[in-house]
């Protein structure tokens, strides 16, 4: 069972109530029309998919730009390595434990080794269609990690934990409502997962950045910021606009299907309204930064589309364009007042992912009441409130593990050095770095 399974029921149901006798006979007209709808939703999935997909370069560009020089191979090893460990950890164990079996329940079977079954494709779609897109989705919850804790956190553990995220964590949570579990029956709605995705990622980086601590010299002892501003911010211009693509493949696939006219407007007005969203968190953020500050901040700029992106994920399809405009300037309002607000706890979040993903997370999936009729705030609540507990909870016992068993962060010495030198063995930038000191 996949998330895809509701439309199924429903999608076919229809199809039956449409044909009549016609099913009974499969006649010529109705063999094409199921072929056809079988194209769409699997070319749909695919599509879709592979823009999830790039949205991991999207990820790695972004934490590049926004990390220093000294760390910048680290951060692009870690997003290599986390979504190729993450495609297997969702392979071996998490596909099964977040959809086989969970009938109303909290997780599936512990079953390994999930492989598209050919004979499924006599459905809608392409079985390895629908389990692509389901694993890009696993792999984007363990990139929101990466950024948050960068610049001082060995690569191991990292990656550990990363196994254990997207292999545990992450299905389990998404077992409750994608794989028609506690919460699909409690009416907690969540289209793309806006808490189902990118707050898991946020409560788990969350407990990564408190466990961790903040970086060496982010705050001196009267408890100022010390500003540590990025390698690269052209670099880190690009990797939000690869994610703000992507993101139409991340909202627009989660329709599920492509094979009728409703199902393609759908998509459409998903597009619409996730692509309004992002400006107009982009629009917020600038705004409010050249008020407070009096000066446009690049960062929050960029961090606002993402903010926007995030808020709309919960509910794209159904806010009318003025509604998502609104939804998605609240992400960027957010963004603006959580980075300072996480400096003045000592929460050091390098690339903002935490008020990004989390909070504007939590927004995105509270507010989906506002525009879709079918759904409750209690409902939403408890969503929120139990995805975080668990997620919260996991994720700092895994930290704390890690800690005290192989230790998450690197020495004084190599953390002052740069990770790139220490762990990764090979500079960015080497004509800038210790590398130009050996010429």
């Amino acid at each position: 069972m996949s998330k895809t399974s509701l439309f199924l029921k429903t999608g076919l149901g229809a199809l039956l109530l449409l044909s009549g006798p016609a099913m009974a006979q499969e006649t010529p007209e109705f063999a094409k029309a199921m072929d056809t709808t079988f194209i769409f939703n699997t070319l749909l999935f695919l599509i879709c998919g592979f823009l999830v997909m790039w949205m991991a370069a999207g990820f790695a560009m972004l934490e590049a730009g926004m990390v220093r020089t000294k760390n910048v191979s680290m951060q692009c090893l870690k997003n290599i390595g986390l979504f190729s460990i993450a495609g297997l950890a969702y392979w071996l164990v998490g596909y099964n434990l977040m959809y086989d079996g969970v009938d109303g329940g909290y997780m599936g079977s512990f079953s390994m080794f999930t492989t598209p079954d050919p004979s499924e494709d006599a459905g809608s779609y392409a079985a390895g269609s629908d389990w692509f897109f389901q694993m890009v989705f696993c792999a984007t919850a363990a990139s929101i990690v990466s950024g948050t804790i960068a610049e001082r956190i060995k690569i191991w553990p990292f990656f550990i934990f990363t196994a254990l995220l997207t292999g545990f964590l992450y299905p389990i949570t998404g077992a409750w409502k994608w794989g028609a579990g506690w919460l699909q029956v409690a009416n907690f709605q969540d289209f793309a997962g806006s808490t189902l995705v990118h707050s898991v990622g946020g409560w788990a980086a969350l407990a990564g950045a408190v466990i961790l601590g903040a970086r060496v010299g982010k705050y001196n002892k009267q408890g100022q910021v010390m500003p540590m501003p990025g390698s690269n911010m052209p670099l880190a211009t690009l990797g939000t606009f690869i994610l703000w693509l992507g993101w139409f493949g991340f909202n627009g696939g989660s329709q599920l299907a492509l094979g009728t006219i409703a199902d393609a407007s759908a998509v459409a007005r998903i597009f619409v309204n996730t692509n309004i969203a992002a400006a107009a968190g982009v629009v917020a953020a600038i705004t409010l930064t050249q008020l407070m500050y009096k000066k446009i901040d690049l960062t929050m700029a960029l961090n606002g589309a993402l903010a926007g992106l995030v808020s709309i994920t919960a509910e794209p399809l159904t806010p009318s364009m003025p509604a998502a405009a609104f939804i998605g300037a609240v992400g960027g309002v957010i963004v603006v007042f959580a980075v300072p607000m996480l400096d003045r706890l000592k929460i050091d979040d390098v690339v903002g992912a935490i008020p990004v993903h989390l909070l504007a997370g939590i927004w995105g999936t509270l507010i989906v009441p506002f525009t879709n009729g079918g759904a409750t705030y209690g409902a939403q609540i408890i969503g929120i409130v139990a995805i975080g507990a668990f997620t919260l909870t996991a994720s700092t016992i895994l930290w704390y593990a890690l800690k005290l068993t192989i230790g998450i962060r690197p020495s004084l010495e190599d953390e002052v050095a740069g990770l790139d030198t220490a762990e990764v063995g090979l500079e960015a930038y080497p004509e800038f770095g210790q590398g130009s000191q050996r010429i």
